[in-house]
């Protein structure tokens, strides 16, 4: 018993003695203290410095991540821009004298029938029962109607996808079309006509849809019929891979749009006779 209490005694005693001289230590030795606190101070100076050299790289790479991210969308833009430029340009030069024209980008929305690739709804307002033109880049892409008083796609391959086209040099007739297949093909040429092999094909513009002389592919192969001849026609638009497209409109001049155009003409009959 005696020596737990010695034991007891001695531990007591030994604490209090390191407490005190930790408390002299502290009251005599304050440059001690001093070295203390700075190594604390850098110890958190230097964790702050890690801490915001981490959240700058950080920040660098979703930086970088996003300004990736516009160049691209800026490329897209400029792409678009110029294929629309390119289009527009095109139909402007082949612009009929008593219409102008309307460009349209729009988008597919989907699919109508899961079981009909080329029947799609698209992202435009479609105010009447006209047929309006679809072009991809710089070719015929289909026809646009109206459907459930929505704007539908009818994409080339389409069977009720049809417009007016051109054959060759000698600009043959002929009206594009599709069987049940999904093969595309010119019917109604004239028995007379000349084709070959690797012929281009045009809008005529025949039929107000396309202005005349948009791509739209070239002759595949060539058939005789009794009363006509028919050509299976090898595609330029890979319409089925497309999300955008373009709707091209012909929209009637104003009176004085017309008014100016004839005075135009006139000046020019004028001159020539001069």
């Amino acid at each position: 018993m005696r020596k737990f209490f010695f034991v007891v005694l001695f531990l007591v005693v030994g604490l209090s003695y390191l407490f005190e001289v930790d408390k002299l230590v502290a009251r005599n030795f304050t440059f001690l203290n001093d070295i203390k606190l700075s190594y604390i101070n850098s110890v958190i100076d230097i964790s702050t410095t890690i801490e915001k050299y981490f959240d700058q790289i950080t920040t660098i790479e979703e930086l970088e991540k996003e300004n990736e991210e516009l160049k691209n969308y800026k490329a897209l833009y400029l792409t678009t821009q110029k294929k629309l430029d390119g289009i527009d340009r095109f139909l402007t030069t082949n612009e009929q004298h008593q219409t102008r024209i309307d460009i349209k980008q729009t988008k597919v929305l989907s699919y109508i029938n899961f079981n009909d690739f080329t029947k799609v709804w698209l992202d435009y307002e479609k105010k009447d029962d006209t047929i309006l033109g679809l072009i991809s880049q710089d070719y015929a892409a289909g026809i646009v109607v109206k459907e459930q008083g929505r704007a539908v796609a009818l994409l080339n391959g389409n069977e009720k996808c049809s417009y007016a086209v051109f054959i060759g040099k000698t600009k043959t007739p002929g009206i594009l079309t599709a069987k049940k297949d999904g093969s595309i093909l010119i019917k109604f040429i004239p028995m007379w006509s000349e084709l070959n092999v690797g012929d281009e094909i045009v809008t005529s513009g025949m039929d107000n849809i396309f202005v005349e002389g948009l791509k739209v592919g070239k002759v595949k192969d060539i058939q005789i019929l009794p009363q006509m001849k028919t050509a299976t026609v090898e595609m330029y638009a890979n319409v089925l891979k497309k999300k955008y497209f373009y709707v091209y409109k012909q929209a009637a001049k104003t009176s004085d749009e017309k008014e100016k155009l004839n005075k135009e003409e006139k000046e020019e009959e004028e001159t020539t006779s001069k």
